[in-house]
């Protein structure tokens, strides 16, 4: 089973952005998407990349209930272990 980890996060909601954003990393685990810049489209992008690339059946709600990066780790990895039980 492979984890979710901060750099797969930064990669895929940079690229949702359209790498307008900043980089996401440990010091920001706690810091909203919203405060980082990240709108809801490129929250809602984030989440359907993430569904693609990880095989993680993620609802398209994650997007609103994940307010930050240690939110969105968790549920995501929460995902693909339940995806792989």
């Amino acid at each position: 089973m492979e984890l979710f980890t901060v750099r797969d996060l930064d990669r895929i909601v940079r690229a949702s952005a359209g790498d307008d954003g900043p980089a996401i990393d440990e010091s920001q685990l706690d810091v909203t998407f919203q405060h980082l810049g990240y709108d809801s489209l490129a929250m809602l992008e984030t989440v359907s990349r993430i569904s693609r690339e990880f095989g993680a059946a993620l609802a398209d709600d994650v997007a609103t209930e994940a307010a930050t990066p240690r939110d969105m780790l968790a549920m995501v990895n929460e995902a693909i272990a339940s995806a792989a039980a």
